[in-house]
Order: structure tokens, then C-alpha cells, then sequence
């Protein structure tokens, strides 16, 4: 996995802590983790997609942070179990799997086709 992908990654998991920061923010610690944390996953983001097409980056970046977020919403805030909604995450988990697939590495410039 090249650094890209990487960065896309640890982009999603603290899009994770600050979409939860969202809802249960509440003092000035909080609010300020929850800014940081936009901040620094966007900054991710932004860093992956100069090696990585931008629809694709977008995609594995919202999905993987809206599948964390379901989930610990459930573990950790007591959040509904529903077999249907775990079933349409793993839909877009292999959604998000796809794009990595079939989104291949940057050619150089000069490298043969």
C-alpha cells in the first residue's frame, strides 16, 4: 500500500473522531479536539489526492468515515443495533474495497503503457 492510501486511511479515521465530535461536543476541549480533527483529516485528504484520482479519494474517504462512525456510534454511545444497517455498510465497504482494486498506481512520465 503506497503512502497515498496511507494518508486516505488515517484521513478517514479522524473524519470518524470529528463527525462523532459533532454530536457530542460539548466545552471548549471538545470543540477544539473536534476542529483539529477536521483539519487534519482534510489536510489528508487533500495530501492523497495529489497521487490519487479525487472522485476515488472523496469516496473510500467518506465511506470508510461513515462506516466508522456507525460503528462506534453502536460500541460505544448505545446506538441501535439493526441487521439491515450493517448489512448496507458492508454493501459500501465493498464498494470502497472495489475502488481500491480497480484504481491502479500513477504512471510516471516516460513509463512505458
Amino acid at each position: 500500500m503506497n503512502k497515498a492510501w496511507i494518508f486516505l486511511f488515517f484521513g478517514a479515521l479522524l473524519e470518524v473522531g470529528w463527525v462523532t465530535g459533532l454530536k457530542h461536543s460539548h466545552d471548549l476541549l471538545t470543540w477544539s479536539g473536534t476542529i483539529v480533527a477536521i483539519v487534519v483529516s482534510f489536510a489528508l485528504l487533500i495530501k492523497a489526492t495529489a497521487d490519487l484520482p479525487v472522485g476515488t479519494a472523496y469516496a473510500v474517504f467518506t465511506g470508510l468515515g461513515t462506516t466508522g462512525t456507525v460503528f462506534l456510534e453502536m460500541l460505544v454511545f448505545g446506538e441501535p443495533f439493526k441487521v439491515m444497517k450493517i448489512l448496507l455498510i458492508l454493501v459500501l465497504l465493498i464498494g470502497v474495497i472495489g475502488l481500491k482494486v480497480v484504481t491502479g498506481e500513477a504512471k510516471e512520465e516516460g513509463d512505458s503503457a
